[in-house]
């Protein structure tokens, strides 16, 4: 090398730059995330109507089969026919229910279609029976 050569520019990347991109990048998505910036849909005036009704969410009723064959509903035990006031109970309080039982993988499987067939005489159509991923 000679004194007048001049020194080979070789290309760097700059990472301060790319770095505030990032950051830029993350707060805006955060933002987005935590509805800071609400998502602005088409702007829709709605008709009138001289009838409303309001809508109600459906309760979730949890009903619990032990391997001993002892049922409880929302934590508090009760026997088959005492499920069958509580469940009628909750269908005239008003609104849509729904019911979730859940059972030790042990329990009987009569037990079950008892407890599923009291929720039918109760006038609950939805049933789900409860079960873990595999």
């Amino acid at each position: 090398m000679f004194w007048h050569d001049e020194p080979k520019r070789s290309a760097r990347i700059e990472l301060i730059p790319m770095i505030d991109v990032m950051m830029f990048l993350l707060v805006f998505f955060v933002l987005l995330s935590l509805n800071v910036i609400p998502a602005k849909g088409v702007r829709t005036e709605l008709p009138a109507a001289s009838q409303r009704e309001d809508i109600r969410p459906a309760r979730h009723l949890v009903i619990v089969i032990a391997r001993s064959g002892e049922l409880s509903m929302d934590g508090q035990s009760c026997s088959l026919g005492g499920l069958s006031a509580r469940l009628t109970q909750a269908t005239r309080a008003g609104g849509a229910v729904d019911v979730v039982v859940s059972g030790d993988k042990g329990v009987d499987m009569q037990a079950l279609i008892d407890v599923m067939d009291v929720v039918k005489a109760a006038g609950i159509q939805s049933i789900a029976i409860a079960s873990k991923p595999r």
